[in-house]
């Protein structure tokens, strides 16, 4: 650099792993660069190995990764592409999990049980990452696991805009599908113009992963369109569940809204067959053909992933893009 060149042009490149590629391509698009090139492969024994295929020295780096299924296989590759990134002199690393993989095992319930979540944290910490950034984090403390910034984005505004467009808002109820994200039911309501909202009261076995029992409705639903929320659907029974109990109560419609489709067998047999009129995902995931169906409808976060991106590398504020929600 010469004396009079002043401050290093800053040059931001992004790194896309195998699990969605397609997000990647459009996050990219929104920020008019494009993916970089890559080697990538697995070999027989099931080790991974990527190399890069320009130089990296000095550039801010973002690598992208769905955590989807085979979950583990992917988080071992974005691991190795932060380390390829931090040998080859990345200058800074900001990791982007658009789904936080594990998040769901952010405390011990019992005795002698990992706490995966941080395990997660810190393992992209030890390959060489500087920063993280997700998307509705299943809660919020898991900001707390990474030694260094995490920008938790939401994908609220895009869920919602959408329900304003299709359905309007005037005799909406927004329901949570328990107690626990009753505050996360009253942002959204707040958003849709100061609507009521309702939780469902239920049980769950801490023995028995993906079984919960839905029991009653609090809150006033009868003749009401009931947009039931949530963060994750994985197996469906949850949400289902739910919407039935909703209906029961006199609901005169239910909207099924969530970020993170997972979508593990039943899912999408029982979310078909269900007496939900839609069911509103984001492509934080993948999801095949062979899992879309006639009232499914996907809204794409790489907008908000791209814009997110541009304040980081620009030294912005990813809460402003949110009016300080946190």
């Amino acid at each position: 650099m010469s004396p009079k060149s002043g401050t290093p042009k800053k040059n931001l490149m992004l790194f896309a792993g195998r699990s969605h590629h397609e997000l990647a391509e459009e996050v990219a698009k929104h920020l008019n660069v494009s993916v970089t090139p890559q080697q990538a492969r697995t070999f027989a024994n099931g080790e991974i190995f990527v190399r890069f295929e320009e130089s990296v020295r000095g550039v801010d780096a973002f690598v992208i990764q769905s955590q989807c299924p085979p979950i583990n296989e992917w988080i071992m590759e974005q691991l190795i592409m932060v380390d390829a990134l931090k040998r080859a002199s990345a200058k800074r690393i900001t990791v982007i999990m658009p789904f936080y993989a594990y998040s769901r095992q952010d405390k011990k319930h019992k005795g002698r049980e990992p706490i995966s979540a941080r395990l997660i944290a810190d393992l992209f910490k030890t390959a060489g990452a500087d920063r993280i950034m997700t998307v509705d984090l299943h809660t919020a403390q898991i900001q707390g696991f990474f030694d260094g910034p995490v920008d938790h984005l939401f994908a609220q505004n895009v869920l919602c805009q959408y329900l304003s467009d299709n359905y309007g808002t005037s005799d909406i109820t927004v329901v949570s599908p328990d107690s626990g994200r009753v505050r996360l039911a009253e942002k959204w309501a707040q958003q849709l113009g100061d609507r009521p909202i309702a939780f469902i009261h239920k049980t769950r076995d801490p023995d028995q992963p993906n079984e919960a029992v839905a029991n009653r409705v609090v809150g006033k639903v009868q003749g009401r369109l009931c947009v039931l929320i949530d963060d994750i659907i994985d197996t469906g029974g949850t949400i289902v569940k739910a919407t039935e109990s909703l209906l029961n109560e006199g609901a005169s419609d239910v909207v099924i809204a969530a970020t993170h489709g997972i979508l593990s067998d039943p899912a999408v047999e029982r979310l078909a067959n269900s007496s939900a009129r839609e069911v509103v995902l984001t492509n934080t995931l993948p999801i095949p053909e062979e899992k879309r169906f006639a009232k499914m409808s996907v809204l794409s976060i790489a907008p908000l992933v791209a814009t997110a991106i541009q304040q980081v590398f620009e030294d912005g504020s990813v809460t402003s893009m949110f009016d300080g929600q946190a």
